[in-house]
């Protein structure tokens, strides 16, 4: 339940290719599900390869992401620096928010800009596909939404 003048609910789009802004949309969607706010994050563009199967053909995904702003050569380095300074790493925010029932929501456009399939991503996190409109139609009038 949102607490008084909390929003029912948090949208986030995931669209930044920077591994430190997908990580922070974790972030910020495992702590809305942690104080009991339904949370979606719905993946588009380049933020849609944070999701790419482990063992994904040209050895992309999070770890191969760019750092963004934070100190490191890649999402991987960026993500272990995180993990030695005792800083929640990327697959520790993901798997919470699998537990927690966070929706994930992955843009059939952004797949295809990306060159991407759904057979590319992960299947241990459940995934679904959509668009902008099934976004804004999950969206609450009351809840927020957010940008990354």
């Amino acid at each position: 339940m949102a607490g008084e003048g909390r929003p029912d609910a948090l949208s986030v789009i995931a669209f930044s290719g920077g591994f430190d802004r997908v990580h922070y949309a974790l972030v910020l969607a495992s702590a809305a599900a942690a104080i009991g706010t339904r949370t979606t994050v719905f993946f588009t563009m380049a933020a849609t390869r944070a999701l790419l199967r482990t063992d994904h053909d040209d050895g992309s995904g999070w770890r191969a992401m760019p750092p963004g702003e934070a100190p490191g050569t890649d999402g991987g380095a960026v993500n272990d620096a995180f993990a030695a300074r005792g800083v929640a790493t990327f697959e520790e925010l993901l798997a919470a928010c699998v537990a927690m029932g966070v929706r994930f929501l992955v843009c059939e456009m952004g797949l295809r800009a990306m060159g991407l399939t759904r057979a590319d991503l992960r299947d241990d996190v459940p995934l679904e596909e959509g668009g902008v409109v099934t976004m804004l139609n999950d969206a609450s009038a009351t809840g927020s939404m957010v940008f990354v």
